[in-house]
């Protein structure tokens, strides 16, 4: 970072927090080196999981602030550009510098220096800037235009091919590198390739969608739903950036999300598996919204008969109200909640037929709710193979019977 290396500096960044996913000065300097390099997503996505890992950390509250400011331009700055009124574009991207001095921004201005017919500027922008990267197509393509405009037509072609030879190659190299499983080399590949050509469209929607399969399989699940949206919205009719987003949101438990994705993919295409994966989303988002008695006995789904059993024995000797007989009334509300609900959990878990339909989400309304929990007590309490043999008083406890804990 110190030589102003910022790839390879990014490139061992991300190294760190791939064999240290909670090393927060990692994420710290990947923040750094993607601000360097124009990349705000990236660093966007840094900056949520250092506050994720630190919430109080304030060491990049300088960054956060620069990044609101420069976005800010960079939106004027597309609006304009948009209008072709190129001077005020040259406006914000001076502005948006002296918040991130990164080279998307330098080019961005030395692109409309070079509709302004300000050629010597624009050139020396792309310049300095080639004269740190010699593969950057970019540039090459800010000095074609001024060659262009200047009747320089042969010179100008020459640096146009390069600029499509190079996106061809960065994307085949990503390509490779993906196929070889390295990762990270593939995600920065990709991410070199989308700077090439801001306006190519289909191509830079394919790099996207590329780049998020890879976060994908990274576990940065956040960045791949960022990069399919950014697909999406360079070709709307992009189905497999539709699919692997909606996936995404299902390994991130959030089952809205992926039913209108998989809705929208089954409209596109009626496929028999993408109606399956639209069912199987519509399941999980009716499962998420019911209560999860494997949670309320404080055990996993591959529990055995025993197991719970024995979660209940414990549990409900714990919240039976007569135990809280003393306690404040919203005390005996809220352990008569949990008793309540520790009945229900065991009367289906423990029925083999019910514990099934529970877990396909089948009939779930038709097995609540008519659980009585004393009944369900008592009746556990005196089966001799559940841990006792007792006569029960109307109460719910047995005679003489003493909590021990």
């Amino acid at each position: 970072m110190m030589m102003h290396h910022y790839k390879e500096a990014l490139e061992d960044a991300r190294k760190s927090v791939a064999l240290d996913n909670t090393f927060v000065k990692g994420y710290i300097r990947i923040v750094k080196c993607s601000l360097a390099l124009g990349d705000i997503i990236t660093a966007e996505n840094a900056i949520a999981k250092v506050q994720e890992l630190e919430p109080n950390n304030i060491s990049l509250a300088p960054e956060i602030s620069k990044i609101a400011v420069a976005k800010r331009f960079m939106e004027e700055g597309d609006k304009a550009y948009n209008k072709q009124d190129y001077r005020k574009v040259v406006f914000c991207m001076d502005r948006a510098l002296e918040q991130v001095s990164c080279v998307k921004f330098k080019l961005i201005k030395g692109e409309c220096l070079a509709f302004l017919n300000r050629y010597q500027e624009a050139q020396e922008i792309a310049n300095d800037i080639l004269h740190v990267d010699k593969q950057n197509a970019d540039a090459v393509y800010v000095r074609g235009m001024c060659l262009y405009y200047q009747d320089n037509v042969d010179r100008a072609f020459s640096h146009f091919q390069h600029r499509a030879k190079a996106l061809k190659q960065k994307k085949e190299e990503g390509n490779e590198a993906f196929k070889a499983s390295r990762l990270a080399e593939a995600y920065n590949l990709y991410t070199e390739a989308l700077r090439i050509d801001p306006h190519n469209s289909l191509t830079n929607a394919k790099l996207h969608f590329n780049r998020a399969t890879v976060s994908s399989k990274l576990g940065r699940l956040n960045e791949s739903v960022a990069d399919c949206t950014a697909a999406l919205k360079l070709d709307e009719t992009y189905l497999k950036a539709l699919l692997r987003r909606a996936k995404c949101y299902m390994d991130l438990n959030d089952f809205d999300e992926a039913v209108r994705d998989y809705e929208k993919a089954v409209k596109m295409d009626k496929s028999r598996e993408n109606k399956r994966l639209l069912q199987e989303a519509k399941l999980s988002l009716k499962k998420s919204k019911r209560k999860d008695y494997y949670k309320i006995l404080g055990i996993d789904k591959n529990a055995s008969t025993d197991d719970i059993k024995k979660a209940y024995r414990k549990r409900a000797l714990v919240h039976h109200p007569d135990r809280h007989a003393s306690a404040s009334e919203v005390e005996k509300k809220e352990q008569e909640k949990k008793f309540k609900e520790l009945g229900e959990a065991y009367g289906i878990l423990s029925d083999s037929k019910k514990r099934a339909r529970y877990d396909s989400g089948q009939d779930l309304e038709d097995m609540e709710g008519d659980v009585d929990p004393n009944n369900v007590f008592q009746t556990f309490f005196a089966d001799p193979g559940a841990g006792g043999q007792f006569s029960f008083s109307s109460g719910g406890f047995p005679a003489g019977f003493t909590f021990q804990f």
